[in-house]
């Protein structure tokens, strides 16, 4: 395991003589400091939603809690990244294609260097590079400007086969939502990366069982998810989207199999942390007094604390 985040480039380029065997051996074991670093990041990315909501007057708690150990798990320790070069060729690449949880993703990319975090007190004010969908011609560190659902596994795809053309060697990661499935795009992108056997894309499903019109399985019927990836070719992974552990080690069981995309389908819960916004479609968008903000600041602060 590296020891921080500096030394992350050299542990990779370390582990490339691995086998498959040793690297088995390895995968997902991560040791208290490192569980509890990740989970603390995973609280971080929570409590900063909540700050940042405050300052905009509304925003999108539910499906940035749902993915907050997603996204501490791939900044913190998987991607392969330089925030003092972010436009480096052999950086892993990152796609949020569920845009509108880029307010739990800007905290991360300040805390990592990428700008100072004091220009996150412009959120969404006039002027701001940072909106409610992240944009890559004005925030470092973002790979991809999203937002309009359904786009962002294509683009993985692109990036995917113009890193094979190129001889370069990184990984794609892209994040969807699970009631993003219901666009035709992402099944066309699906079908895609079978075909070409894109073994450095990795698809993440936010399964947090909610879109914003009300439960996946009553609006349109997204399951069987692994049964559908797996009839295009694709690497099936089924996990609890909330223990750091099976993250780990879902991210690391995905470099195993190639000739094969890979798809890690995260069960979570909308909402994950506050239980009045737990599975709860109201919360999909909202804002909340100040008396209720400090009672919610609080419930994170227990329960990250458990």
């Amino acid at each position: 395991m590296c020891a921080n985040r500096q030394e992350r480039g050299t542990c990779l380029l370390r582990e490339i003589g691995l086998n498959n065997q040793e690297r088995k051996d390895r995968m997902g074991k991560l040791d208290v400091g490192e569980r509890t670093r990740l989970d603390e990041r995973a609280l971080f990315v929570r409590l900063e939603t909540l700050r940042l909501t405050r300052i905009a007057g509304a925003g999108h708690y539910s499906g940035t809690f749902s993915a907050a150990e997603l996204l501490a798990a791939l900044y913190y320790h998987e991607l392969k990244l330089d925030p003092a070069r972010p436009e480096w060729p052999e950086r892993d690449r990152f796609v949020l294609s569920k845009g509108h949880a880029a307010i739990g993703l800007y905290p991360i990319l300040a805390d990592l260097g990428y700008f100072d975090p004091a220009q996150l007190e412009t959120y969404t004010r006039l002027g701001s590079a940072f909106g409610d969908h992240p944009d890559m011609r004005k925030v470092r560190g973002i790979d991809f400007s999203s937002g309009s659902l359904g786009h962002g596994l294509s683009v993985g795809v692109g990036m995917a086969l113009g890193g094979r053309v190129q001889s370069l060697d990184f990984r794609v990661y892209v994040m969807v939502g699970d009631a993003e499935l219901n666009e035709g795009q992402i099944w066309e992108a699906a079908m895609s990366a079978g075909h070409f056997k894109l073994d450095s894309l990795v698809c993440i499903v936010d399964r947090n069982q909610l879109g914003i019109d009300g439960r996946t399985e009553d609006v349109m019927a997204v399951e069987p998810i692994g049964d559908r990836f797996a009839s295009f070719g694709w690497d099936v992974h089924r996990i609890d989207g909330h223990s750091v552990d099976q993250i780990v080690n879902a991210l690391d069981t995905a470099k195993l199999a190639s000739r094969q995309p890979h798809v890690i389908i995260a069960d979570t819960v909308k909402g994950k942390g506050v239980k009045r916004m737990e599975l709860d479609v109201n919360w999909h968008v909202g804002n909340l007094s100040p008396e209720d903000y400090e009672e919610v600041y609080q419930e994170l602060l227990a329960g990250g604390s458990r």
